[in-house]
């Protein structure tokens, strides 16, 4: 069996995020299993890291000083990031700095010439997805396989991740079941234990038939230059050390500056991520294979990626995104997320830190900015970050920026414009909300609007409109007053 190097949904797909936001989303919604298996294993999820965090104790200690952490880091990104260079090369590995998604693109695939490479097994790896590695690789006719069983799953179907860290999380047992009957030819009952057991057979040859081993890297370590890896599958470690070439793709701020620093952003991911004390294997590399050593790479190549994550540094606003540690706290959280699952948001990085992330990575307002709009800005994602981002902020920040550069609708900005025009007059304020009441008549039904002409029909297809009342809070308020002035004016007559 060939498994295609691609993920699916087409390469161009980053390029529609915002034009096709609303006919994703009704989608979703429409799709009862989806937001059933989504809000299932996000609220175990959230569950979990609420008691790991009871149990750890002092969370807002570990907090602060995790956000501490990574915006030093982030402060100071040049030295760190020149440190981790130095020490990687004085452990024989080969540092490669890429401006771009192509740039790094263009630099695998020399590695991949040089050694004639023709299967290239992937531990899960998103800066991978972000460059839309997979694609490039089928089109030059290298098979890419991903071994991280939840991308597998995703690569038979044609699909891109749904989530941070549960990349199929939207799938059930009977899907998978189905997915594996069609790869293999040979029929798969909906079992947990019978199809991990094909796909670790499956995988395990990969592994050592691989040219080329591909890793992202959880974090790297500055004083050392060594790569951090966690996952509870193992097969990180596999794709690592069994291939001869070992090649880490990285985003430039996934740096620690020391091992103790490594020590707390570890405590913070595992819980957060999925409430666990630790995930099942982290695995710290250094270098390649030395001379001594049993197994490992012969060749380590790390791929540092700036794609518009430099345009972030000294932003007074937007810096902090950056301090990520992609637990996927905020997406477990998230309202809209835990509704709509990953793929309505059209981009590799979905819910709350996608929203943010996405459109300053592309630095594309006019499509991925719209995302800033896929929010109840409830303060829900905050609250759960490790690390203390305040992504609600940034998307107001977002909806200002957006707002600002005209790329509203014509519509819409009419409407701000006239609904600016009557708030800052006490008359036209006055007149409006009393026409209201006659205005609205035909649409009432029941003392609720249910339904009505655009724009209003955007809101009332998911929920109801209370009727604006015949008396308003200020017209009542009014009229209270005066009744209290003649009560009292009564008392003072009898008197």
């Amino acid at each position: 069996m060939s498994v295609q190097a691609g993920h699916g949904q087409d390469t161009n797909m980053d390029e529609r995020i915002g034009s096709g936001l609303k006919q994703r989303t009704k989608q979703a919604l429409q799709d009862e299993f989806l937001r059933k298996a989504v809000a299932f294993t996000t609220d175990k999820l959230k569950n979990g890291r609420l008691q790991a965090m009871d149990a750890f104790g002092d969370w807002e200690a570990w907090r602060d000083r995790g956000r501490a952490i990574r915006e030093h880091t982030n402060s100071h990104l040049d030295y760190y990031l020149s440190q981790f260079a130095d020490n990687v090369a004085g452990n024989g590995g080969h540092v490669y700095f890429c401006s771009g998604a192509d740039d790094a693109v263009k630099t695998f695939m020399g590695i991949a010439d040089r050694h004639k490479a023709k299967l290239v097994a992937k531990g899960k790896s998103m800066v991978s997805e972000e460059i839309h590695l997979n694609h490039h690789l089928e089109d030059r006719g290298i098979e890419a396989i991903e071994t991280d069983l939840g991308e597998y799953i995703l690569q038979l179907a044609r699909e891109t991740p749904s989530h941070l860290i549960i990349p199929a999380i939207h799938k059930n047992k009977q899907q998978i079941a189905d997915l594996f009957t069609d790869a293999s030819g040979q029929h798969f009952e909906p079992e947990t234990k019978v199809l991990a057991e094909y796909a670790r057979k499956k995988l395990r040859n990969y592994f050592l038939e691989a040219d080329i081993g591909l890793t992202g890297c959880n974090f790297g370590v500055a004083e050392s230059g060594s790569i951090t890896l966690v996952s509870n599958e193992g097969n990180g470690r596999m794709v690592s050390t069994l291939p001869k070439v070992h090649v880490v793709v990285m985003g430039m701020e996934r740096l620690v500056p020391t091992f103790e620093d490594l020590e707390v952003v570890l405590n913070l991911l595992a819980r957060s991520a999925t409430g666990q004390k630790l995930t099942t294997y982290t695995s710290i590399l250094t270098g390649a294979r030395h001379p001594e050593d049993l197994d490992g790479p012969e060749e380590l190549h790390v791929i540092i990626l700036d794609n518009g994550r430099s345009a972030q540094l000294g932003d007074p606003i937007f810096q902090e995104v950056l301090n990520c540690i992609r637990c996927a706290a905020c997406l477990n959280v998230c309202p809209v997320y835990r509704h709509v699952g990953g793929h309505t948001y059209g981009s590799v990085y979905s819910g709350p830190i996608g929203a943010v992330l996405t459109p300053l990575l592309q630095q594309d307002m006019k499509e991925a900015g719209t995302l800033s709009y896929a929010s109840s800005l409830c303060g829900a994602c905050y609250e759960a970050c490790p690390v203390k981002i305040p992504l609600h902020d940034m998307l107001v920040h977002l909806r200002h920026r957006k707002v600002k550069m005209k790329l509203t609708s014509l519509p819409e900005r009419a409407a701000f414009k006239t609904f600016q025009t009557v708030f800052g007059s006490v008359t036209l304020y006055k007149l409006a909300t009393k026409s209201g009441y006659y205005l609205q008549k035909p649409l009432v039904r029941g003392g609720m609007i249910k339904a009505g002409p655009a724009p209003l029909s955007g809101w009332t297809q998911s929920r109801f409109m209370p009727m604006m009342p015949k008396q308003s809070f200020r017209d009542k308020w009014a009229a209270l007053q005066a009744e209290l002035a003649a009560k009292k004016a009564a008392r003072e007559e009898q008197r």
